[in-house]
């Protein structure tokens, strides 16, 4: 039997998935300490359904993904949106020398997945997949490059991608505490700063012509960014779509920042992240979960290779460059959480640091600004890079 879903029962299916994992979610406090999103929990269960009927020969599922990928360009516009230089700036020297270690730390990461990959035999698109795309990425990053390692022959480079993205969440949690409390007992750190004063933020009523607006400017945002998206293929490389729209909704925002324009972040917060709960659900309802069972050992091994070499770096990159005090030490446990998860396991990474040991300021502003722009302007370019150099 097979069942065909049109556009609108597709992205029904989706708001499905996604509400059945927020609920699990919400159910099973290992998902929540770890910050496992709720598309992929509802995803996965829906792609292990569709896996288990296919193998049986019960029924078979096509979807309508048109809708998938408009959603994921639009979540980048989004995400383009956060990369102020004007906020940067406030970061100074330390700031600068984060970024350039957190951005080559993506060409290593790549190196690992691309050499493991090499070891074991396998294409080394793969390697891709669980190195920068991944753990770097997220989970958001590995869907959105998958196809393109697929059609470059990498078959499952979705589902890999998405699979090393998922556990390097749970990696990103688990490593940077171990790391802090390292470096705190090597060298006897303390807290000498005080409680960060939290910025007071102008609240913005929610109405119906602000939230248009908003709405208007980011898919203004995402047509710019996709005749920047032609122009980057003038440079004779495969740059995917949504890093036009990246650049598009960077463009945007540093426009009005530079001529004192205020943005409704919040809503454009709201519209990306929307977008991005849907583009997920879409895209891990559809894995191909059997592309996953013959590379599962070569995987874990690449994976925990990862979060070695994450640990490693933290202790003695980025702990010695921001100045090996110990907000250098809190700042190394925050690299572990968004070098192999996300900034929401990085911000955890750091404040159970200072729960336990005291205040880190500088730690606490720096390194996820710092992080957050440079991870989501570079590694879609460094990421690319890897891809036309190993297709």
């Amino acid at each position: 039997m097979t069942i065909s879903l049109d556009l609108i029962q597709t992205v029904g299916l989706a708001v499905l998935v996604y509400m059945l994992g927020r609920w699990i979610k919400s159910k099973v406090g290992f998902f929540r300490k770890y910050f496992i999103p709720a598309p992929v929990i509802g995803g996965l269960i829906c792609s292990i359904l569709i896996f288990i009927g296919h193998q049986t020969g019960t029924f078979e599922v096509e979807m309508t993904g048109t809708l998938q990928d408009f959603f994921m360009n639009l979540f980048f516009t989004g995400t383009g949106f956060t990369c102020s230089m004007a906020v940067l700036k406030r970061s100074g020297k330390l700031g600068a020398k984060l970024a350039v270690g957190a951005v080559f730390f993506l060409i290593v990461q790549n190196l690992v997945g691309v050499g493991l990959c090499s070891v074991f035999g396998l294409n080394k698109l793969l390697g891709i997949a669980m190195g920068s795309i991944s753990m770097s990425g997220g989970v958001g990053s590995g869907a959105s490059f998958g196809p393109t390692l697929e059609s470059l022959g990498a078959e499952g480079g979705t589902a890999i991608g998405v699979a090393a993205a998922t556990f390097g969440l749970l990696l990103g949690s688990i490593t940077g505490g171990p790391v802090a409390e390292f470096l705190i007992k090597k060298y006897d750190l303390k807290s000498t700063g005080v409680e960060a004063q939290a910025e007071e933020k102008k609240v913005h009523v929610l109405d119906q012509n602000n939230f248009f607006n908003s709405v208007l400017l980011l898919l203004l945002a995402a047509f710019i960014g996709s005749y920047i998206s032609a122009l980057l293929k003038l440079t004779g490389l495969s740059f995917p779509y949504y890093v036009g729209c990246l650049f598009g909704g960077a463009l945007i925002r540093n426009i009005a920042d530079a001529r004192g324009i205020e943005l409704r972040m919040n809503e454009i917060d709201i519209i990306s992240n929307t977008a991005l709960n849907l583009f997920l659900s879409m895209a891990l309802m559809s894995l191909n979960i059997a592309k996953l069972i013959d590379l599962a050992l070569p995987m874990i091994i690449t994976l925990l290779a990862q979060a070695a070499v994450m640990m490693l770096w933290a202790i003695l990159v980025t702990f010695p460059t921001m100045g090996k005090d110990y907000d250098a030490a809190v700042m190394a446990a925050g690299h572990c959480g968004v070098g192999l998860g996300q900034t929401p396991n990085a911000v955890a990474n750091m404040a159970a640091v200072i729960e336990k040991n005291g205040p880190a300021p500088t730690a606490w502003f720096v390194l996820p600004v710092v992080t957050v722009i440079f991870i989501n302007i570079c590694n879609p370019i460094i990421i690319t890079f890897f891809i036309n150099l190993f297709k």
